[in-house]
């Protein structure tokens, strides 16, 4: 390829030579992904925490927290799946990297296992608490670590959605 060749000075080329592979969910160029991934991680991190209290103090309060703090996960979850799932089916870069499937994969056994930890707990009660309830956050927050690793790995490693513009200078 010549050094003229529009891929690779084009940003805006699709191919895979010259730029970083593309977030297809995006507004004014921000992945939508990366921005909802916060809110489901940090709301099973807290159900975790209050199931953890909630086994040392018996405060029937921290169950409630936890089946509210599923809840949102798992809503959460839904909307960062999709920008996910748009990006993923999206660009052909990002489906070709085992690090994407592993976090896809990953974190839909996350929301699996969330689910049903959060119908336990509504049908059953704070007796679904200790220990079905404990031990499957604790799974989930171990599975959290690694798919974020692969993410992370999607970003750093390989550049998903990263601008491949200069900043500019102010």
């Amino acid at each position: 390829m010549s050094t003229t060749d529009p891929r690779i000075t084009d940003p805006r080329s699709s191919s895979s030579y010259g730029t970083n592979p593309r977030s297809t969910a995006s507004i004014a160029g921000h992945p939508l992904h990366p921005m909802l991934i916060p809110f489901p991680v940090a709301f099973l991190v807290a159900t975790l925490v209050c199931d953890l209290l909630f086994w040392q103090t018996g405060g029937s309060g921290w169950a409630v927290a936890s089946l509210y703090l599923l809840g949102a996960a798992l809503v959460m979850a839904a909307l960062a799946a999709v920008a996910g799932l748009t990006d993923f089916l999206g660009e052909r870069r990002i489906r070709a990297l085992s690090a994407a499937w592993h976090h896809m994969i990953g974190n839909v056994v996350v929301v699996v296992l969330s689910l049903w930890n959060w119908y336990r707990r509504y049908e059953g009660g704070e007796e679904a608490v200790v220990p079905t309830g404990l031990v499957l956050s604790l799974v989930v927050v171990l599975l959290l670590l690694y798919t974020g690793w692969r993410g992370w790995e999607m970003v750093y490693k390989h550049r998903v959605a990263v601008s491949d513009q200069p900043a500019p200078l102010r």
